[in-house]
């Protein structure tokens, strides 16, 4: 069942901001060590959920606006609240380009250094 408008509408520009890689960009990240080396893993040591977050923003982002469900805002605004907070714990003296806190925040399809 496709999202009701007006949620969709509500967060879809929050959405656009924070979301700064391409579905291939980010899907190229996801292949990566560095990826693969930051974020919170379950205790089985799999896939982190800033990880598993990606795979399911490139699904997002290949998916036509009007083809989008509840589920998919409902992660929509998740990956908006995450990229907000984490963007304040910009941290201070840490070289930003290789930084678990870039990689944290690439995972979930945002690039600071765009």
């Amino acid at each position: 069942m496709n999202a009701a408008p007006h949620q969709l509408e509500d967060v879809w520009s929050d959405w656009k901001d924070a979301v700064t890689m391409t579905a291939s960009q980010l899907e190229t990240w996801l292949d990566s060590d560095e990826s693969r080396s930051v974020g919170q893993k379950d205790s089985a040591g799999g896939e982190s959920v800033g990880h598993e977050s990606g795979r399911r923003i490139v699904d997002i982002l290949r998916t036509r606006k009007a083809e989008l469900t509840d589920d998919d805002v409902a992660h929509m605004r998740k990956v908006v609240g995450y990229v907000h907070r984490h963007l304040a714990q910009k941290p201070s003296k840490e070289d930003l380009e290789t930084s678990k806190w870039r990689y944290s925040l690439m995972n979930w399809g945002h690039d600071p250094l765009n």
